[in-house]
């Protein structure tokens, strides 16, 4: 296994285009990465999940990328290098201040990924055949592990559809946190145009259809809130 295929990036940035682009040169790089478009997912995902180096615009749909970087920094010895279109110097001393790197939009990918290699390379960040310890839920008859994205039913890998599987990993992240309907559509489906916040509802529905059964209760139903995973 080579030294990149070790490393797992976290992306946050909203624009589907370049959280795109950005991923695939790096996967073409052999890192793994994973990707969140709101800073609400990006902290689901460090909750939940282990990472080396995060990638992170500044402007983003429910928050500021600094703001956020800074509520976690001082616990958690994670690099972060911040992508963003503002290249006003004021953003970028307050960005180096939180980082070690800040790329401007907009930019050369191959560079990106250079600047990446090279700060992963730096003292501090862990070499050899050092990898995230998964994180994974399990009662014996439902798994489900996290930075896969994988979930199984007695053995069995269940296929869920992306947003139940979302759903799923959302809450089961946080066993007995109280999520509201509003949270949980903003987190998952963002500004898609089409859906309501019943939409949420419906899922959710699906999704236990899916993985209880009249005696196994995953996921209950806080009257006028929302939903939580029930303490095992």
């Amino acid at each position: 296994m080579s030294y990149e295929e070790q490393k797992q990036i976290l992306i946050v940035e909203d624009d589907a285009d370049i959280s795109d682009l950005v991923s695939i040169y790096l996967r073409n790089q052999q890192f793994s990465t994973r990707i969140a478009s709101t800073v609400t997912e990006a902290s689901i995902w460090l909750q939940s999940s282990s990472f080396h180096l995060i990638i992170c615009d500044i402007m983003l749909p429910d928050g500021n990328g600094t703001e956020w970087v800074r509520e976690w920094k001082s616990s958690r010895d994670i690099p972060v290098i911040f992508l963003s279109s503002r290249n006003e110097t004021e953003d970028i001393v307050e960005g180096l201040e939180l980082s070690e790197d800040y790329i401007t939009k907009p930019f050369d990918p191959d560079v990106m990924v250079a600047r990446v290699r090279a700060r992963l390379r730096r003292p501090g960040i862990p070499q050899g055949n050092t990898e995230p310890t998964e994180k994974v839920w399990s009662d014996g008859r439902l798994q489900i592990f996290f930075e896969r994205w994988e979930v199984r039913l007695q053995g069995e890998v269940l296929n869920l559809p992306s947003k139940e599987l979302q759903l799923l990993l959302q809450l089961a992240a946080h066993p007995g946190r109280v999520f509201s309907v509003e949270q949980l559509f903003d987190s998952i489906w963002g500004l898609e145009s089409g859906s309501d916040h019943r939409t949420v509802m419906v899922h959710i529905h699906h999704l236990r259809r899916r993985i209880e059964e009249s005696e196994v209760r995953y996921i209950e139903t806080v009257r006028g809130i929302g939903y939580r995973f029930l303490k095992r």
